[in-house]
């Protein structure tokens, strides 16, 4: 199996939806059918509002996440993955869910590893599939301020003093460059510019967070270089992926900066995060 599962889930997801939902030959720039596409509407979701430092194929209706970075399978094991879907992708999980069963069956990865979907569970660890059957009842709709207000509960409310640690690589530009480093004042642009891109996609008029918080001091940092090779079916073509991964040691995060953080952890910052990048954690 692939060692960065969430990348090949990815792709190879887009890539059923394609086989089973394409009529133009994968011609999407000439496609008189691309504005009723099921695939542009779940991989390559439209935004209502066009940031314009956002390039015009990228989505922030989902990511993926797995972080199991085994390679080596014996018939019965298994592995774990998330699927987060955002805004209006959330009324297609049937067609995600009928695109990864199809992947199971199809493989993922050079040797075409097969898998079988055994169960299905919500956030709250609640099974969703029950005998073969998808049970909607259980498929609960959840917001970002739910998942902060958690969080919350668990780290307190006095300043916290703690680490960041990227679970998986950030790819992120700050003031026109690549970092190549973890500073606390990227990561908190970035978390106020991915809830300021989710609102553009639901069509909800506001502008980038502009409250200014004071920085807290880094009393620590360790990052190395992380590169994943992915092959898009779509470009026909492999591609490698960059990032760092590592954390930084915060002291007194501020109370207003910390609620942006923590909202980070659930979205996901900088690039490629539907292929799992720029997830975190605060601890």
């Amino acid at each position: 199996m692939p060692r960065y599962k969430a990348s090949a889930i990815r792709g190879g997801m887009g890539e059923m939806l394609l086989r089973a939902n394409c009529v133009r030959d994968r011609n999407c720039d000439s496609c008189d059918f691309e504005s009723e596409c099921i695939v542009r509407r779940t991989m390559y979701s439209r935004m209502e509002i066009q940031p314009k430092f956002m390039s015009s194929g990228d989505s922030v209706g989902y990511v993926t996440e797995c972080e199991d970075y085994r390679e080596k399978f014996m018939e019965g094991d298994e592995f774990k993955f998330n699927l987060l879907l955002f805004g209006r992708t959330i009324v297609y999980f049937s067609q995600y869910l009928n695109a990864l069963y199809a992947l199971g069956m199809n493989g993922i990865g050079k040797e075409h590893s097969r898998f079988q979907i055994v169960s299905v569970k919500n956030t709250m660890n609640k099974d969703l599939l029950i005998d073969n059957d998808i049970k909607m009842a259980e498929y609960k709709i959840g917001t970002i301020s739910d998942y902060v207000a958690y969080r919350r509960r668990q780290v307190g409310s006095d300043p916290l003093s703690g680490e960041i640690r990227f679970r998986t690589p950030l790819t992120l530009k700050y003031r026109g460059e690549e970092i190549k480093e973890f500073n606390v004042e990227p990561v908190y642009e970035a978390a106020k510019r991915r809830i300021y891109m989710l609102d553009c996609f639901e069509g909800i008029k506001s502008d980038v967070m502009s409250q200014k918080a004071n920085l807290p001091e880094v009393v620590s940092e360790e990052h190395h270089r992380v590169s994943v090779r992915r092959y898009s079916n779509h470009q026909q073509s492999a591609m490698m992926l960059h990032g760092i991964q590592g954390s930084m040691t915060l002291e007194n995060i501020p109370d207003e900066m910390l609620d942006v953080l923590l909202a980070g952890e659930l979205m996901h910052i900088g690039k490629n995060t539907s292929f799992g990048f720029g997830r975190y954690r605060i601890r």
